[in-house]
């Protein structure tokens, strides 16, 4: 199995700051928009493009939840495995609110697919933007792209993309697995 570095942690520093500065274009002040990270890997990326938002951008009016989408997927029940359902912390209403669904790879676009869903039991959102980190653009099984994209990468299926954060694997960087 050999690895290789797509970028690095300065590189996923700069494009973590051009998403922000696209979403404030797109949401301005974020009066009518809320972020939600699909767990458990978007929840990184949600809590760093908040803190960049607020602490750098001076944002004020940013509402973060994080979403878990495990028994909504359409393959839950295909492992020998018992699944781990991951916490969902949504205290407020998605009602009439533009919605940005935070993931930090978009490969098959299944977990996304399963977000359109899962969501529905926190209000009809007015409108679902996605953000990812990185788009696996070739490998898609359903019609979903990203409304913002930080990197697109050409991947064959038997490679993995990796994204490790800092708070998690401590490490800011994005490799291409060969299996």
């Amino acid at each position: 199995m050999s690895q290789k570095v797509l970028l690095n942690s300065k590189e996923v520093n700069i494009i973590l700051h051009r998403l922000a500065c696209q979403l404030i274009e797109t949401h301005d002040d974020f009066s009518e928009t809320v972020l939600i990270g699909l767990q458990p890997r978007g929840k990184f990326l949600a809590d760093r493009l908040a803190h960049i938002l607020v602490a750098e951008y001076k944002i004020k009016n940013i509402q973060l939840g994080y979403l878990d989408i495990t028994f909504f997927r359409d393959d839950f029940r295909r492992g020998d495995k018992p699944l781990e359902a991951n916490t969902t912390i949504i205290d407020f209403i998605v009602e009439d609110k533009n919605v940005v669904f935070i993931d930090d790879v978009l490969y098959t676009g299944r977990s996304i697919r399963s977000a359109l869903t899962a969501i529905q039991s926190f209000g009809r959102p007015k409108n679902i933007e996605l953000l990812t980190l990185i788009d696996r653009r070739f490998s898609r099984h359903l019609p979903i792209q990203p409304t913002y994209k930080g990197r697109q990468v050409d991947a064959i299926d038997k490679q993995k993309v990796k994204v490790n954060w800092q708070e998690n694997e401590g490490e800011d960087v994005i490799y291409l697995i060969d299996n």
